[in-house]
Protein backbone atom coordinates (compact mmCIF):
# COMPACT_ATOMS: atom_id res chain seq x y z
CA UNK A 1 0.00 0.00 0.00
CA UNK A 2 1.20 3.53 -0.78
CA UNK A 3 -0.24 7.03 -0.86
CA UNK A 4 0.73 10.54 0.17
CA UNK A 5 2.61 11.21 3.42
CA UNK A 6 3.76 14.37 5.18
CA UNK A 7 6.76 14.11 7.52
CA UNK A 8 7.01 16.99 9.98
CA UNK A 9 10.61 17.59 10.95
CA UNK A 10 11.45 16.01 7.60
CA UNK A 11 14.72 17.93 7.19
CA UNK A 12 16.02 16.60 10.49
CA UNK A 13 18.07 13.60 11.54
CA UNK A 14 15.30 11.03 11.93
CA UNK A 15 12.71 12.71 9.72
CA UNK A 16 14.93 12.77 6.63
CA UNK A 17 15.56 9.02 6.94
CA UNK A 18 11.81 8.42 7.30
CA UNK A 19 11.16 10.49 4.17
CA UNK A 20 13.71 8.38 2.28
CA UNK A 21 12.10 5.16 3.48
CA UNK A 22 8.61 6.26 2.39
CA UNK A 23 9.96 7.30 -1.03
CA UNK A 24 11.63 3.92 -1.43
CA UNK A 25 8.27 2.28 -0.61
CA UNK A 26 6.59 4.17 -3.46
CA UNK A 27 4.86 6.95 -1.52
CA UNK A 28 4.46 10.60 -2.51
CA UNK A 29 6.38 12.47 0.21
CA UNK A 30 6.32 16.02 1.56
CA UNK A 31 8.62 17.29 4.32
CA UNK A 32 7.66 20.16 6.62
CA UNK A 33 10.42 21.76 8.70
CA UNK A 34 11.27 25.22 10.05
CA UNK A 35 15.01 24.51 9.61
CA UNK A 36 15.75 25.53 13.21
CA UNK A 37 17.57 22.21 13.57
CA UNK A 38 17.00 20.44 10.26
CA UNK A 39 18.97 21.09 7.10
CA UNK A 40 17.47 21.76 3.69
CA UNK A 41 20.03 19.53 1.97
CA UNK A 42 18.89 16.55 4.05
CA UNK A 43 15.45 16.56 2.42
CA UNK A 44 15.67 13.69 -0.09
CA UNK A 45 15.37 14.26 -3.81
CA UNK A 46 11.83 13.49 -4.87
CA UNK A 47 10.23 14.94 -1.73
CA UNK A 48 8.38 18.25 -1.68
CA UNK A 49 9.69 20.71 0.92
CA UNK A 50 7.52 23.07 2.98
CA UNK A 51 9.28 25.54 5.29
CA UNK A 52 7.05 26.23 8.29
CA UNK A 53 6.95 26.09 12.09
CA UNK A 54 4.53 23.42 13.34
CA UNK A 55 2.90 26.06 15.54
CA UNK A 56 2.06 28.32 12.59
CA UNK A 57 -1.00 28.95 10.42
CA UNK A 58 1.16 28.03 7.43
CA UNK A 59 1.77 24.56 8.86
CA UNK A 60 -1.94 24.15 9.59
CA UNK A 61 -2.81 25.04 6.00
CA UNK A 62 -0.12 22.73 4.57
CA UNK A 63 -1.49 19.75 6.49
CA UNK A 64 -5.18 20.57 6.05
CA UNK A 65 -4.95 21.24 2.31
CA UNK A 66 -2.33 18.66 1.35
CA UNK A 67 -4.62 15.66 0.77
CA UNK A 68 -2.32 13.40 2.78
CA UNK A 69 -3.18 9.84 3.74
CA UNK A 70 -0.65 9.75 6.59
CA UNK A 71 1.11 12.40 8.69
CA UNK A 72 4.31 11.29 10.44
CA UNK A 73 5.00 13.77 13.23
CA UNK A 74 8.71 14.01 14.08
CA UNK A 75 9.06 17.75 14.71
CA UNK A 76 9.92 18.31 18.37
CA UNK A 77 12.05 19.92 21.01
CA UNK A 78 14.22 16.90 21.83
CA UNK A 79 16.60 17.91 24.61
CA UNK A 80 15.79 16.81 28.17
CA UNK A 81 18.04 19.55 29.63
CA UNK A 82 16.27 22.26 27.62
CA UNK A 83 12.93 20.97 28.89
CA UNK A 84 14.17 21.16 32.50
CA UNK A 85 15.52 24.69 32.04
CA UNK A 86 12.59 26.01 29.98
CA UNK A 87 9.51 23.76 30.25
CA UNK A 88 7.28 26.40 28.65
CA UNK A 89 9.40 26.35 25.49
CA UNK A 90 9.31 22.55 25.44
CA UNK A 91 5.53 22.55 25.79
CA UNK A 92 5.13 25.24 23.12
CA UNK A 93 6.69 23.01 20.47
CA UNK A 94 5.83 19.53 21.71
CA UNK A 95 2.24 20.22 22.77
CA UNK A 96 1.00 23.43 21.13
CA UNK A 97 2.75 22.56 17.88
CA UNK A 98 1.46 18.99 17.89
CA UNK A 99 -2.09 20.13 18.72
CA UNK A 100 -1.92 22.52 15.77
CA UNK A 101 -0.89 19.66 13.46
CA UNK A 102 -3.64 17.40 14.83
CA UNK A 103 -6.25 20.12 14.28
CA UNK A 104 -5.11 20.32 10.67
CA UNK A 105 -5.20 16.52 10.38
CA UNK A 106 -8.86 16.64 11.39
CA UNK A 107 -9.61 19.45 8.94
CA UNK A 108 -7.81 17.64 6.11
CA UNK A 109 -9.38 14.26 6.84
CA UNK A 110 -6.01 12.52 7.13
CA UNK A 111 -6.45 8.80 7.74
CA UNK A 112 -3.57 8.12 10.17
CA UNK A 113 -1.01 9.95 12.31
CA UNK A 114 2.25 8.29 13.34
CA UNK A 115 3.67 10.12 16.36
CA UNK A 116 7.28 10.06 17.54
CA UNK A 117 6.97 9.42 21.27
CA UNK A 118 9.80 8.27 23.53
CA UNK A 119 10.19 4.97 25.29
CA UNK A 120 13.31 6.44 26.84
CA UNK A 121 11.33 8.94 28.93
CA UNK A 122 7.59 8.17 29.23
CA UNK A 123 8.18 5.27 31.65
CA UNK A 124 10.51 7.18 33.96
CA UNK A 125 12.93 4.85 35.76
CA UNK A 126 11.01 1.56 35.40
CA UNK A 127 11.38 -1.47 37.64
CA UNK A 128 11.05 -3.92 34.72
CA UNK A 129 13.74 -4.16 32.04
CA UNK A 130 13.35 -4.61 29.11
CA UNK A 131 10.28 -2.43 29.61
CA UNK A 132 6.96 -3.35 27.92
CA UNK A 133 4.40 -0.79 26.71
CA UNK A 134 2.00 -1.69 29.55
CA UNK A 135 4.41 -0.30 32.17
CA UNK A 136 3.16 2.67 34.21
CA UNK A 137 3.94 6.06 32.68
CA UNK A 138 5.87 8.11 35.25
CA UNK A 139 8.12 10.55 33.36
CA UNK A 140 10.69 12.46 35.42
CA UNK A 141 11.37 15.36 33.01
CA UNK A 142 9.17 17.96 31.30
CA UNK A 143 10.23 16.44 27.98
CA UNK A 144 8.86 13.08 29.09
CA UNK A 145 5.65 14.75 30.25
CA UNK A 146 5.21 16.49 26.88
CA UNK A 147 5.72 13.24 24.96
CA UNK A 148 3.23 11.40 27.17
CA UNK A 149 0.75 14.27 26.86
CA UNK A 150 1.22 14.12 23.09
CA UNK A 151 0.00 10.53 23.14
CA UNK A 152 -3.10 11.66 25.06
CA UNK A 153 -3.77 14.40 22.51
CA UNK A 154 -3.37 11.84 19.72
CA UNK A 155 -5.87 9.47 21.32
CA UNK A 156 -8.43 12.11 22.29
CA UNK A 157 -8.44 14.06 19.02
CA UNK A 158 -8.37 10.88 16.98
CA UNK A 159 -11.48 9.66 18.80
CA UNK A 160 -13.19 13.03 18.34
CA UNK A 161 -12.40 13.44 14.64
CA UNK A 162 -12.12 9.91 13.31
CA UNK A 163 -8.44 9.58 12.41
CA UNK A 164 -6.16 6.75 13.56
CA UNK A 165 -3.19 7.38 15.83
CA UNK A 166 -0.09 5.25 16.33
CA UNK A 167 2.64 6.21 18.81
CA UNK A 168 6.17 4.89 18.32
CA UNK A 169 8.10 5.04 21.57
CA UNK A 170 11.71 5.30 20.46
CA UNK A 171 14.70 4.29 22.51
CA UNK A 172 17.96 6.23 21.86
CA UNK A 173 18.23 6.67 18.10
CA UNK A 174 21.65 7.06 16.47
CA UNK A 175 23.12 7.06 12.97
CA UNK A 176 24.22 9.24 10.05
CA UNK A 177 23.07 12.89 10.14
CA UNK A 178 22.81 12.97 13.93
CA UNK A 179 24.00 16.40 15.05
CA UNK A 180 26.96 16.21 17.46
CA UNK A 181 26.08 19.72 18.65
CA UNK A 182 22.85 18.36 20.11
CA UNK A 183 22.96 17.23 23.72
CA UNK A 184 20.36 14.59 22.82
CA UNK A 185 22.77 12.52 20.70
CA UNK A 186 25.45 11.02 22.93
CA UNK A 187 26.62 8.52 20.29
CA UNK A 188 27.33 11.21 17.69
CA UNK A 189 28.91 13.42 20.36
CA UNK A 190 31.30 10.64 21.36
CA UNK A 191 32.17 9.75 17.75
CA UNK A 192 32.83 13.35 16.73
CA UNK A 193 34.92 14.12 19.79
CA UNK A 194 37.06 10.99 19.54
CA UNK A 195 37.65 11.56 15.83
CA UNK A 196 38.85 15.05 16.77
CA UNK A 197 41.09 13.59 19.53
CA UNK A 198 39.07 15.29 22.26
CA UNK A 199 38.16 13.87 25.69
CA UNK A 200 34.68 12.54 26.42
CA UNK A 201 32.53 13.99 29.20
CA UNK A 202 30.44 11.45 31.11
CA UNK A 203 27.83 12.80 33.50
CA UNK A 204 27.50 10.68 36.62
CA UNK A 205 29.40 7.41 37.06
CA UNK A 206 28.83 6.15 33.52
CA UNK A 207 26.89 3.09 34.69
CA UNK A 208 23.59 4.51 33.43
CA UNK A 209 22.30 2.49 30.47
CA UNK A 210 20.47 3.17 27.22
CA UNK A 211 19.01 1.11 24.38
CA UNK A 212 20.59 2.32 21.11
CA UNK A 213 18.62 1.74 17.89
CA UNK A 214 19.83 2.57 14.37
CA UNK A 215 18.00 5.34 12.54
CA UNK A 216 17.21 3.32 9.40
CA UNK A 217 15.54 0.68 11.53
CA UNK A 218 13.44 3.47 13.06
CA UNK A 219 12.56 4.78 9.60
CA UNK A 220 11.39 1.32 8.55
CA UNK A 221 9.16 1.14 11.65
CA UNK A 222 7.53 4.42 10.64
CA UNK A 223 6.68 3.11 7.17
CA UNK A 224 5.15 -0.05 8.64
CA UNK A 225 3.21 2.03 11.17
CA UNK A 226 1.66 4.03 8.35
CA UNK A 227 -0.32 1.05 7.07
CA UNK A 228 -0.28 -1.82 9.59
CA UNK A 229 -3.51 -2.99 11.17
CA UNK A 230 -3.23 -1.77 14.75
CA UNK A 231 -5.26 -2.90 17.77
CA UNK A 232 -7.60 -0.42 19.44
CA UNK A 233 -8.63 -0.34 23.07
CA UNK A 234 -9.32 1.74 26.13
CA UNK A 235 -5.68 2.03 27.28
CA UNK A 236 -3.08 4.49 26.03
CA UNK A 237 -0.53 1.74 25.43
CA UNK A 238 -2.68 -0.28 23.01
CA UNK A 239 -1.76 1.65 19.81
CA UNK A 240 1.76 2.41 21.14
CA UNK A 241 4.89 0.48 20.19
CA UNK A 242 8.38 0.42 21.63
CA UNK A 243 11.05 0.83 18.93
CA UNK A 244 14.43 -0.24 20.26
CA UNK A 245 16.64 -3.32 20.51
CA UNK A 246 16.03 -4.77 23.97
CA UNK A 247 19.74 -4.42 24.72
CA UNK A 248 21.27 -2.24 27.47
CA UNK A 249 24.59 -0.47 26.95
CA UNK A 250 26.19 1.61 29.70
CA UNK A 251 27.71 4.98 28.90
CA UNK A 252 31.12 3.64 29.93
CA UNK A 253 30.76 0.69 27.54
CA UNK A 254 29.54 3.04 24.80
CA UNK A 255 32.72 5.12 25.15
CA UNK A 256 34.89 2.03 24.76
CA UNK A 257 32.83 0.76 21.83
CA UNK A 258 33.15 4.09 20.03
CA UNK A 259 36.88 4.03 20.71
CA UNK A 260 37.24 0.63 19.07
CA UNK A 261 35.14 1.74 16.09
CA UNK A 262 37.22 4.85 15.34
CA UNK A 263 40.51 3.33 16.52
CA UNK A 264 41.05 5.84 19.34
CA UNK A 265 41.58 5.31 23.06
CA UNK A 266 38.95 7.39 24.87
CA UNK A 267 39.98 9.81 27.60
CA UNK A 268 36.98 10.15 29.90
CA UNK A 269 36.26 13.13 32.14
CA UNK A 270 33.51 12.54 34.70
CA UNK A 271 31.10 15.30 35.73
CA UNK A 272 28.12 15.63 38.06
CA UNK A 273 24.93 13.85 36.96
CA UNK A 274 22.27 16.01 35.28
CA UNK A 275 18.72 16.57 36.50
CA UNK A 276 15.94 14.73 34.73
CA UNK A 277 18.08 11.93 33.30
CA UNK A 278 17.19 8.28 33.71
CA UNK A 279 19.47 5.71 35.31
CA UNK A 280 18.50 2.74 33.12
CA UNK A 281 16.48 2.37 29.93
CA UNK A 282 15.87 -0.67 27.74
CA UNK A 283 12.74 -1.47 25.74
CA UNK A 284 10.82 -4.69 25.15
CA UNK A 285 10.06 -4.66 21.40
CA UNK A 286 8.12 -7.92 21.14
CA UNK A 287 4.81 -6.11 20.56
CA UNK A 288 6.20 -4.31 17.50
CA UNK A 289 7.41 -7.67 16.20
CA UNK A 290 3.91 -9.15 16.58
CA UNK A 291 1.74 -6.32 15.29
CA UNK A 292 3.96 -4.20 13.04
CA UNK A 293 6.09 -7.14 11.84
CA UNK A 294 9.12 -5.02 12.77
CA UNK A 295 12.37 -6.06 14.43
CA UNK A 296 15.71 -4.22 14.47
CA UNK A 297 18.00 -5.44 11.71
CA UNK A 298 21.16 -3.34 12.04
CA UNK A 299 23.62 -4.49 14.70
CA UNK A 300 25.31 -1.99 16.98
CA UNK A 301 28.67 -2.69 15.30
CA UNK A 302 27.22 -2.07 11.83
CA UNK A 303 25.42 1.06 12.92
CA UNK A 304 28.47 2.50 14.64
CA UNK A 305 30.59 1.90 11.55
CA UNK A 306 27.98 3.64 9.38
CA UNK A 307 27.92 6.64 11.71
CA UNK A 308 31.71 6.87 11.85
CA UNK A 309 31.91 6.62 8.04
CA UNK A 310 29.39 9.46 7.72
CA UNK A 311 31.45 11.65 10.04
CA UNK A 312 34.54 10.73 8.07
CA UNK A 313 32.88 11.85 4.84
CA UNK A 314 32.98 8.45 3.15
CA UNK A 315 29.22 7.81 3.38
CA UNK A 316 26.34 10.28 3.24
Amino acid sequence: MSGAVLVTGGAGFIGSHIAEAYLAAGWSVACLDDLSRGKRDQVPAGATFIEADVRSKAAFAAVADGKFDVVVHQAAQIDVRVSVDDPAHDASINLVGFANVLGAVAAGKVRRVVFASSGGVVYGDPAVLPTPESTANLPISPYGVSKLAGEHYLRALGALHGFEGVALRYSNVYGPRQDPASEAGVVSIFVSRLMANKPLTVFGDGQQTRDYVFVRDVARANVLAGTAAVSRGDRLDVPAFNIGTGRETSVNDLAQHVGRTVNRTPVIEYALPRAGELHRSCLDVSKAARELKWTPQVSFDEGMKALAAWFDGTAR
